[in-house]
């Protein structure tokens, strides 16, 4: 926690007030509006996130200028969707294409905005793009983890794409996409917890900061795959969605957490998912490490303060608590002793 304060986070705040400033020359109003917010309201991505910069050893400053820049692209384009002045698939479509260029380093940059309004960002999202490419141009061994980092990619931006399109089409889309795989997932996950698991960036963030500190093989590639894909992820932004659905029932937006039967069931299936993570990181090498991430999502997330405005949140705080363990509870005090002293702060 030290080294993540001092180090870690100044460094993110370097990388975030760079783009801050990109982000103010767009003239396009709306895009500008939805750049900067993207940065400004979810700015707790970049800083979890960055915690990966810790595999990286030395070059823990170029994962984070990678994390950042691709987080940043995730949380801007999750804005022009959620907000948006279009519900075409082929406009969502497009724009995810720019994450799947930011990490193939020979794919040029393409007008990503073709199929909306608004076009001009001043070279921003290609910008961001090639930070990305950039980053990972100096890996020697992409080739090792190219063939994940697409599969997560096309996973997320398949979401992206089937949650946003008109309102209707939603559950029909996001059902016929999680029953076009023909695997075990279909027998352990429901479609909304496949979805889940499909949103997180953090599986990315771990194999390009183990490719930078050196420390990089097909199978560990493989092997780290498998291990925050269902699970990790998935234990990830259900607690994302979980603190939020006050807000998402305000807004009108999609909330996988609301397809539970009942809290017993939400308590059920979120053990089950920590369950899951805690077996699938033994066969990953710094499994300290990850099982510490995972502590820290469940202690962070539960210590916001929109746990307390939620139906029996209480009760679930205390029970997730429990069943993640000692360290989770620590994360938990911690950060609610950082909202009293800095207001409401969350890490993801």
């Amino acid at each position: 926690m030290s080294y993540v304060y001092s180090k870690v986070f100044p460094r993110v705040k370097k990388e975030l007030d760079y783009w801050i400033q990109q982000a103010r020359r767009i003239e396009n109003p709306e895009l500008k509006t939805q750049a900067l917010a993207s940065i400004t309201e979810k700015k707790f991505h970049c800083q979890g996130g960055s915690v990966y910069s810790i595999l990286a050893k030395k070059r823990w400053p170029d994962a984070i200028r990678f994390i950042v820049a691709y987080q940043t692209i995730s949380d801007y384009l999750d804005n022009l969707c959620d907000r948006s002045t279009s519900l075409d698939p082929k406009d969502f479509r497009m724009l995810h294409q720019a994450m799947e260029d930011a990490l193939t380093p020979n794919n040029e940059v393409k007008n990503y905005y073709k199929y909306r309004q608004e076009q001009d960002d001043g070279g921003y999202l290609a910008a961001l793009v090639k930070t990305c490419q950039n980053s990972l141009s100096t890996l020697e061994h992409y080739s090792a983890i190219q063939k994940q980092l697409l599969q997560l990619e096309r996973l997320y931006s398949d979401l992206q794409v089937h949650k946003h399109v008109v309102e209707q089409e939603r559950i029909p889309r996001l059902k016929a996409w999680f029953n076009s795989f023909k695997s075990q997932w279909t027998m352990s996950l429901h479609w909304y917890e496949f979805s889940a698991s499909s949103g997180s960036t953090l599986g990315i963030f771990c194999l390009v900061s183990y490719a930078m500190g050196g420390k990089m093989t097909e199978q560990l590639a493989e092997d780290i795959c498998k291990s925050y894909f269902p699970y990790m992820q998935g234990l990830h932004i259900l607690l994302d969605y979980y603190i939020d659905q006050q807000e998402d029932l305000n807004e009108g937006d999609l909330n996988f957490c609301n397809y539970y039967v009942n809290n017993d069931q939400l308590i059920e299936r979120f053990i089950y998912f920590i369950d899951q993570t805690k077996k699938q990181i033994q066969r990953l090498p710094n499994k300290h490490f990850h099982e510490m991430i995972y502590n820290g999502l469940v202690g962070l997330y539960l210590a916001d303060p929109k746990v307390r405005r939620l139906d029996s949140g209480g009760k679930v705080t205390k029970v997730l608590l429990q069943a993640s363990g000692r360290r989770s509870s620590f994360f938990h005090l911690n950060a609610k002793a950082y909202n009293k002293l800095k207001g409401k702060y969350r890490v993801s």
